[in-house]
């Protein structure tokens, strides 16, 4: 599957149809009623439908079987099964479990050899922003995300997130409050798609900002 080559071209499907609606009769308006006909008409979309049954097979049902689902309806109905598949959730934010029903983790130690800890990993990204910059991470309901994110489901956000960007910690009564780390983020995005609640807002940062890679 040419992943690499999907977004450029449903951006270039767009763009030429609205070049064609553009370059029409100057009293004609802009008028977008036939883009999703061509649309359906054009290559992109059946390249797009061929695969559709990807990422929902191997979810639904794991590497394997869903491996085996793949098999059949790429080699054997070519992409052309009379339905399609659909995710059981309808989001990675839906799969989480409440932590009172979950067993924690125990995850060994880094040995700093092959693992190494998170603040060391986030150094070798070269991850930088301007500190004066404006967050681009916002929650807007705290009171929401404490209820919801650290009373039932012992803040998550502290475990996806692969740069310590979100931190609950203690204040001066023992009571726990969200800390966003802003300038620590990687632009991996994983909290806009796995936050329970849907309540942090990813906006985009300034320019020239975020992970460089320069030593990994």
């Amino acid at each position: 599957v040419q992943i690499g080559e999907l977004h450029p071209g449903v951006r270039r499907a767009v763009m030429e149809r609205i070049g064609e609606v553009l370059d029409g009769p100057a009293d004609s308006g802009v008028e977008l009623s036939n883009l999703d006909t061509n649309f359906k008409n054009s290559y992109v979309y059946r390249e797009m439908h061929k695969y559709r049954n990807f990422r929902p097979a191997v979810n639904n049902y794991g590497f394997y079987i869903g491996s085996g689902i793949i098999a059949f309806d790429q080699y054997i109905a070519r992409g052309k099964l009379p339905f399609t598949m659909r995710f059981k959730h309808e989001g990675d934010h839906h799969a989480l479990k409440p932590a009172a029903s979950s067993k924690k983790i125990e995850y060994p130690k880094y040995d700093n050899k092959v693992t190494f800890d998170l603040l060391t990993n986030l150094i070798r990204s070269g991850t930088y922003h301007e500190e004066d910059q404006p967050a681009h991470l916002h929650v807007e309901d705290m009171e929401g995300m404490k209820r919801e994110n650290w009373e039932k489901y012992a803040g998550p956000e502290g475990r996806f997130c692969p740069a310590k960007v979100y931190e609950w910690l203690p204040d001066e009564k023992g009571d726990h409050y969200l800390q966003i780390n802003a300038s620590n983020c990687l632009h991996c995005k994983a909290c806009s798609i796995k936050d329970v609640g849907q309540r942090i807002e990813w906006r985009v940062p300034e320019g020239g900002g975020g992970p460089a890679y320069a030593d990994m």
